[in-house]
């Protein structure tokens, strides 16, 4: 969790997106977050976590279904959502926090 919370901990804002590699939402997901790293490009943080890899993580931070996307700043969750989202929902939602 010490990684995680090193991960989060920046003025800069974190996108998680807990993901699955079964997961068929996930893998619509994966595009839309690629798009908006490369439109946002060092203003936002991306990350995936597979919570197949990190059950102890995804446990403690109550993630029941994939894909959830939860946005940190400054080590602060901000927003959280589960299901997927296509960037044009996503992107009002990242610009609040930017």
């Amino acid at each position: 969790m010490s990684a995680y919370n090193d991960l989060i901990n920046s003025p800069q804002p974190v996108l998680v997106d807990f993901t699955a590699e079964w997961c068929g939402p996930c893998k619509t997901m994966a595009p839309e977050l690629k798009k908006l790293a490369s439109e946002f490009g060092e203003k936002l943080k991306i990350i995936k976590i597979d919570i197949d890899k990190n059950q102890e993580l995804a446990g403690k931070l109550q993630v029941k279904s994939v894909p959830t996307l939860i946005l940190y700043k400054n080590g602060k969750q901000v927003w959280r959502q589960s299901g997927a989202m296509m960037a044009h929902q996503l992107k009002p939602v990242l610009l609040g926090f930017i």
